[in-house]
Formats: C-alpha cells, sequence, structure tokens
C-alpha cells in the first residue's frame, strides 16, 4: 500500500493510504537515506509504501520504503551536533510568520529560513503578523523589511490573526497545495492556523500548550487536511535554523539578488568578501542590496548559527 505520512512521534507514524483510511505504522529496523545523518528517517509530508500487519486484532502496517522526495526542510538536530532534522518533506509553500515584536523575529533567522527554502526548492512566503498591535513608527518598519523582500522577490503580506486581515489571500495561496507555517513560539502560527480552519483549534492549542511549557527539544509536526482543497503541516516553533550541508561557495546561490549578479564578479568561486571587481560588493556600496542581508551571509558563511539565537532566545516561552 501507499500512503502520505501524517505524523510521526519518532516510533509510529500515523500514515493516509490513498484509498483514504488512516493506519499507525512502525519502520522495520534501520533506515538510511542516501546518507542522510537524520534523527528522523521518516518525515511528515514523505510519501511511503507499507504493508499492513494484524497484530492482537489490531490492523497496523509496517513502512518497507521512502519514495523520492520533492524537497524537504532540514535543520540541525538540538541534541546532537553531527545529526540533522527533517522537520517535513514534499511542501509546496511554506509561509513564515514574523513579529516585530512579541517575540521578536530578527532578519538573521528571516535570512537563514529563506536560504533554506532556496537550498531545498521551496516557495517562500513571509506573513508579517500582528499588524493591528503596531504604532506609526512600527508600522513604517514592518513596510520598509516587507519592501526590502519584496525587491528580491518574496510575497510579502502583512496580516492579523485578531482582525483577520488579508486571511483570505493566503487561503487563496494555500489552495491545492500542501502547505507549512513556521516561525518563533509567540508569533501566533496557532491562532492564525485556527482562523484559517477553526475545527483544527483543539489540535493547534495543544501544540501551543507545549510551546507554553518551553518543549523545544523535540519537534513533531503534523498534517492536517482542511476544508478547501488545502493541507497544513504545522510544525513546533522553532528557536533557530542551522544551515546544513552547504559548501561556502554555494551559499550566496541562496541569496537571489547575489546569484543574479554572480556573473559580474571577476572571478567564478567569488565569496563576495575581499576579491576585487567584486559585483556584489559593489551592488551593495551602491545600496543595492541590503547591509542586513550581507551581514546575514557573512555570518552564515562563518558559521555563527548559534550565536545570534543563544543570545536573543534563550529565555524564550
Amino acid at each position: 500500500m501507499t500512503g502520505t505520512v501524517y505524523k510521526s512521534t519518532g516510533s509510529w507514524y500515523t500514515i493516509k493510504a490513498d484509498n483514504g483510511k488512516v493506519y499507525e505504522c512502525r519502520i522495520k529496523g534501520k533506515f538510511r537515506i542516501k546518507g542522510i545523518k537524520s534523527t528522523n528517517p521518516v518525515s511528515v509530508g514523505d510519501r511511503v509504501d507499507f504493508k499492513l500487519e494484524t497484530d492482537n486484532d489490531t490492523e497496523t502496517g509496517v513502512i518497507e520504503n521512502i519514495r523520492e522526495r520533492q524537497n524537504y526542510i532540514i535543520r540541525k538536530s538540538v541534541n546532537l551536533s553531527k545529526q540533522t532534522h527533517i522537520i517535513a518533506a514534499n511542501i509546496d509553500v511554506v509561509f513564515l510568520l514574523i513579529t516585530l515584536n512579541n517575540p521578536p523575529t530578527f532578519t538573521a533567522f528571516i535570512d537563514r529560513f529563506l536560504v533554506t527554502a532556496e537550498a531545498y526548492d521551496i516557495k517562500a512566503v513571509l506573513l508579517f503578523n500582528k499588524i493591528d498591535t503596531y504604532d506609526e513608527d512600527e508600522l513604517l518598519e514592518i513596510k520598509y523589511l516587507a519592501a526590502l523582500y519584496r525587491e528580491i522577490g518574496y510575497e510579502c503580506i502583512g496580516v492579523s490573526a485578531k482582525t483577520g486581515k488579508n486571511i483570505d489571500k493566503v487561503k487563496t495561496l494555500m489552495e491545492g497545495k500542501v502547505s507549512m507555517f513556521s516561525g518563533h513560539s509567540g508569533v501566533g502560527k496557532s491562532t492564525l492556523v485556527n482562523l484559517i480552519e477553526p475545527d483544527l483549534s483543539l489540535k493547534t492549542a495543544e501544540i501551543s500548550d507545549q510551546h507554553q511549557q518551553g518543549q523545544h527539544t523535540t519537534t513533531f509536526a503534523e498534517m492536517y487536511d482542511l476544508s478547501f482543497d488545502a493541507k497544513i503541516i504545522d510544525t513546533p516553533g522553532i528557536k533557530g535554523f542551522g544551515i546544513v550541508d552547504m559548501e561556502k561557495e554555494e551559499v550566496g546561490d541562496y541569496f537571489p539578488e547575489f546569484f543574479e549578479r554572480k556573473q559580474q564578479c571577476k572571478f567564478n568561486n567569488c565569496l563576495h568578501i575581499n576579491e576585487p571587481k567584486c559585483a556584489v560588493k559593489e551592488a551593495l556600496d551602491n545600496e543595492e542590496i541590503a547591509w542586513s542581508r550581507y551581514k546575514s551571509y557573512l555570518q552564515i558563511l562563518e558559521g555563527e548559527e548559534e550565536h545570534y539565537r543563544k543570545n536573543h532566545y534563550d529565555n524564550e516561552d
């Protein structure tokens, strides 16, 4: 039988078969996927082949094969530095919820997320949430950030889970697709999901409760079928995004505004740091590229994925 993984708890997987039935399945033995050292070989969104078994009159399944992934989004494992954690697979669009404060979302985090989405070929949309709570100066800051990322080519939408502003725009982008919502704990993911699909309130409330208890050591995602021809993968809050398996020479390729200027650099392997006749540095000097983006780029090159989040998020609820 073939189906899609809707939930993973580490040892058991909830799979919705192509015939519409739902089965609890497990893995037999060790699973290795093309050398990926992951703490979770099977992730939510995976297409899998499984066979059924009957144990004490209970019908369960055993996963025998994981089909090739269209894409996946990944981060470094919380406790095992050399291991990775695949958050979800086969995603059509990922929505990153951003708040200016309560909690603050820094550009370093946004850029890491976008680089990861670019690297794994997932369309990313930025949702600036809680815009009903900002004063005039804060709204100007939001508009500046949105203009910065729109210029690069990312879709940016100001939303309010409280007033419902632009929720219809978000739903239109979700139709016929598998979507994932992400962002720091407290940015309003659960509230927004409840507004998009009120019937999910109990399920998202459970995840929200986990956040309030500060349980960030595990990341259990879950997929839901929505009432308007859409699927959603909901993930617990992510404190930080580590860049995984990326050579220094390729990092710039995942900054679209860097990539489009790459051919104009004197050297093919230009890292855009101290090399002469670098088109990216020239664009930076001409204010055609944002300094915040360049700073994020340098931090990724230097492997500083840990510092910024420890400084800013250690006390996060």
